[in-house]
């Protein structure tokens, strides 16, 4: 983590003139163009890639971290007794690498409560869908069998539930003739590019606050077209 030895803000509060950049852990299970996103975009400004963990030995995101000298390590599942064995050595490496925010960038496994309890309302993921419409696997593939009009993506914290977590930020696109999945991943991509590095931007600041007994995030200066939203 860079800066000196200022902590990092919690939700909600502001960041300290000279304050230390958020510290991010990212999981991630397949080609990592969200991680890339981050680290293009955010990485090394108003947060720290430390970590990038994934299920998968072959994921491209692990090579896109070594390149730039960020610490990675597989979590194959055959590696450990169950899942939730897997996560507390997950959460474990994080920790050591210092990781206050945690990002599931296209991490295709669900993580238990015992690895959220270690980072609280510090884990947020990207969803193709405008939730809480088309949760779960498959969401684009749900929606054009839905036949909608509409697509979108959400970043969200994540809660014990599937895509359940109060909601970050949403965009909307209109695609009314859409039918190939495909396509509409290829559109929409630029949009979970945009939302996520905008959410890590937001919480780095600590302009992001869920209002305290509701699941209304507060998002105080979202600089991407005001795209704030409730959950």
């Amino acid at each position: 983590m860079s800066g000196e030895d200022a902590p990092s803000p919690a939700p909600g509060e502001t960041p300290p003139a000279g304050a230390a950049r958020l510290a991010v852990g990212v999981l991630a299970s397949g080609a990592g163009t969200n991680l890339q996103a981050i680290l293009d975009r955010v990485h090394g400004r108003d947060a720290d890639v430390v970590a990038v963990g994934s299920d998968k030995a072959e994921a491209q995101a692990l090579q896109r971290a070594g390149a730039l000298g960020i610490a990675t390590r597989v979590f194959a599942a055959r590696e450990y007794a169950d899942r939730e064995a897997r996560d507390a050595a997950m959460a474990a490496w994080l920790r050591e690498a210092g990781a206050e925010l945690v990002v599931l960038a296209g991490y295709m496994q669900l993580v238990t409560p015992a690895f959220l309890r270690e980072f609280p309302q510090r884990v947020i993921n990207v969803h193709p869908a405008l939730l809480p419409a088309f949760p779960g696997l498959g969401a684009i593939e749900q929606a054009l069998a839905y036949g909608v009009k509409v697509f979108g993506v959400t970043v969200h914290f994540v809660d014990e539930g599937v895509d359940t977590g109060p909601v970050i930020l949403q965009r909307a696109l209109e695609l009314p003739d859409a039918a190939d999945a495909e396509a509409v991943r290829a559109a929409l991509r630029p949009l979970e590019h945009d939302l996520l590095t905008e959410a890590v931007r937001l919480l780095a600041r600590g302009e992001v606050r869920v209002a305290p007994g509701a699941r209304r995030v507060q998002v105080s200066s979202a600089r991407d077209g005001g795209h704030g939203s409730a959950g």
